[in-house]
């Protein structure tokens, strides 16, 4: 059962619309969709929301520490609530995913992420929930950083919103602890598009 959704990205209207960002994006849509208000917490060193669902209390927090220090706000609020590791989901950017795909996942290593890197260190354990938003790849590992730290083309922007729209189907069966239904959710693939009619043959006229 997830208690705390945690979406990483750099503060600033600077980073606001860039790819690094994909996580906080996540967890504004999540934000509006439980009508939920993301409020300055010094404590946590982000914004935070708190609201009740089915009588289990429920955090969401948007670090504002910069990417490399998300475990700081992370673990800050997760001790200070008694949230344990496999209660915790954290939204971010995926290089490895393509943009319009969403991969849910448990454990494993941060792969460089460096907001997964310092989660790790912070909590202590690799034993929280991970939902992968893709960014793509920009092709050349050395383009990297300047790829997360640009804005997407309008097109991938796009398909990385219908992405966040489709997961949030997700969140239900993550609150009630139904992880194998809430990873099938999140990966359902787009629907393809309609293919468009075929032109009708012009009709046959006798000689």
């Amino acid at each position: 059962m997830i208690k705390l959704f945690v979406g990483l990205g750099n503060p600033g209207p600077e980073y606001e619309a860039t790819r690094h960002n994909a996580g906080a994006w996540w967890l504004d849509a999540l934000a509006r969709e439980l009508k939920v208000s993301l409020l300055p917490e010094r404590s946590y060193h982000g914004f935070m929301g708190r609201t009740m669902i089915h009588g289990q209390n429920l955090w969401l927090l948007q670090p504002q520490t910069f990417m490399t220090l998300s475990g700081k706000s992370v673990a800050a609020l997760a001790r200070f609530f008694k949230i344990a590791p496999e209660e915790i989901l954290v939204a971010h950017d995926e290089l490895d995913v393509l943009p319009g795909q969403v991969k849910l996942k448990f454990g494993g290593s941060h792969a460089g992420h460096n907001g997964l890197r310092d989660i790790h260190g912070q909590l202590g354990s690799a034993d929280y929930w991970r939902l992968r938003l893709g960014i793509g790849h920009p092709g050349n590992k050395a383009e990297v950083a300047n790829w997360v730290l640009k804005k997407p083309s309008q097109d991938d922007r796009v398909l990385i919103e219908e992405a966040i729209a489709r997961s949030l189907k997700a969140v239900p069966a993550m609150l009630s602890g139904e992880m194998d239904k809430a990873t099938m959710l999140a990966h359902t693939s787009k629907p393809p598009r309609p293919k468009p009619p075929r032109p009708e043959a012009p009709p046959v006229t006798p000689d």
